[in-house]
């Protein structure tokens, strides 16, 4: 069996779960004009940093509650106790 191949299909299909940052701020406002609220205005700017804090809050979260802190729980960067 060729490897390059499969690691040819599993890069694919890594790469396709990524959004640029282009793409998620187009996804962003299209979700705030859904809201109702028109580009440009002080709603619409509100709307967006709301989103982006929301997110900011999530990575945040993820990061305590699966590795113990933001650098990984003591020995900054080691997943377990050494001692």
């Amino acid at each position: 069996m060729k490897i390059a191949p499969l690691a040819a299909v599993a890069l694919a299909l890594t790469a396709s779960g990524c959004i640029t940052l282009e793409e998620r701020r187009a996804l962003d406002m299209e979700q705030c004009r859904g809201y109702g609220f028109r580009q440009g205005t002080d709603a619409f700017a509100q709307c967006m940093q709301n989103i982006d804090l929301e997110r900011a809050d999530a990575r945040r979260a993820f990061a305590y509650r699966d590795f113990s802190g933001p650098y990984g729980g003591y020995g900054f960067g080691y997943s377990y106790r050494r001692w």
